[in-house]
């Protein structure tokens, strides 16, 4: 039988970078946590980095609002098949071999976009991203809260809303950068995704293995599930998650043509900057949001967001860049409220046994909507136009936040679990 170190022992231990007595090399915790937060930070970057060459392939290849709005779909949808087939998986074969085989997705996604030749392939790249990133974003936000000290572990949902701030950040303005003045506008993005990709890639190869909450033994498909005696809290996290990722659909899907065809920027890097207030705002609310009560984000949140909202509608009528920017600022801060308020009740509720699996679940209902909202916004851009298809996802996006508040006010809510499970290599 093997008995578990002290916590003050196995500490010592995870922060060595050595390699262990049977050979292979691991990264200490400090390593460890900042490669998760990079695994994270990849699965917005991979979400943001065709924002703004949809409307290049729209005049390449002729498409339909529908047409670059399917392209943006099947990545959340990708995502959402993953989560049902293997949601809890990271549970059963531990947080490193689950990130591992996402990025092989991902990084083939990627390339399959920077040699695309016509839109089948980069449908079947998008798809790949959606993969990888439906195997990733569970266990990488699961060994956030593994890596991260226990002095610090209130702070787990602000480095992984932080990680995804400079995902999208990055992504937007060199895929606007590039795609204005740099050579092959539709390629050079996804060559340079492809090679950070490959880095991360490597970075998670030296990961220690998790015996996450205990599981061992052979791979299973498993569907991600909710305990019972989480559920209501679920129910909260979950509403709060699909209005935040719901803002992606009228910044990453719609965002680049709303503001070339509605506000009439005709300057990619313009516009990346404007779209990248969001991510921006969205990394410096998370610093005050990890001081405020779950309960508190969550309704401050809720409320911002509806106010975003109010001026997006306003912005497309009356075609005004400053309220579109006011506009994405004030998403991008309900953004992080709604996400580490989500985020901090549902690791506060989840037993560290099914951690993996009710965050596959939380990611799954998120993207879910993400991809249902673009297809249905992008069939009613090409039928009735760009204009109504955003103000009917942003009255989505405010019923969404209604029934945050709900919750938010009527939910109580429980005391943490322990964070952090050990080590074993």
């Amino acid at each position: 039988m093997i008995k578990v170190a002290p916590e003050s022992v196995r500490r010592t231990v995870a922060d060595r970078t050595q390699p262990p007595v049977g050979g292979r090399f691991v990264l200490g915790r400090r390593a460890s946590l900042l490669v998760s937060a990079g695994v994270v930070s990849h699965t917005l970057w991979t979400s943001a980095a065709p924002a703004l060459t949809y409307g290049l392939y729209a005049d390449e290849w002729h498409l339909t609002h529908t047409v670059t709005a399917g392209i943006f779909a099947i990545y959340p949808i990708g995502v959402v098949v993953m989560l049902v087939g293997f949601g809890g998986i990271s549970d059963q074969i531990g947080r490193r071999a689950t990130m591992l085989a996402g990025f092989f997705a991902s990084l083939a996604g990627a390339l399959l976009f920077a040699v695309a030749p016509d839109v089948w392939w980069v449908f079947a790249g998008r798809a790949l991203m959606g993969i990888g990133v439906g195997l990733a974003a569970s266990p990488s936000t699961a060994a956030i809260l593994e890596f991260i000290s226990e002095e610090r572990a209130k702070s787990a949902a602000s480095v992984t809303m932080g990680a995804q701030a400079i995902g999208f950040a990055a992504a937007l303005l060199l895929g606007g950068a590039l795609t204005e003045y740099g050579p092959w506008p539709t390629r050079l993005c996804f060559w340079i995704l492809a090679v950070l990709l490959f880095i991360l890639l490597t970075g998670a190869w030296f990961l220690p293995r998790h015996a996450a909450g205990g599981a061992v033994g052979g791979w299973r498909s498993r569907m991600p599930s909710v305990p019972t005696d989480v559920r209501r809290v679920f129910a909260v996290s979950s509403t709060a998650m699909m209005a935040a990722y719901t803002f992606g659909v009228l910044v990453l899907s719609l965002g680049g043509q709303v503001e070339h065809d509605l506000i009439g920027s005709p300057n990619a890097f313009l516009n990346s900057t404007v779209l990248s207030l969001f991510p921006i705002v969205m990394g410096a609310i998370g610093i005050i949001a990890r001081t405020l009560s779950p309960r508190v984000a969550l309704i401050a949140g809720a409320l911002i967001s509806c106010s975003g909202m109010v001026l997006l509608i306003l912005a497309v009528n009356v075609r005004d860049l400053v309220i579109y920017l006011l506009a994405i600022a004030a998403a991008g801060a309900a953004y992080s409220l709604l996400f580490v308020g989500g985020l901090q009740v549902i690791s506060a509720a989840a037993p560290e046994r099914n951690r993996g699996g009710i965050l596959a679940a939380l990611y799954l209902l998120s993207y879910l909507s993400m991809g249902a909202l673009a297809l249905v916004l992008g069939a009613i851009a090409t039928a009735r136009g760009l204009g109504l298809a955003v103000d009917l996802g942003a009255a989505a996006i405010i019923l969404m936040n209604v029934a945050t508040l709900a919750l938010a006010a009527t939910t109580p809510f429980t005391k943490p679990h322990s964070p952090a499970p050990p080590l074993s290599t």
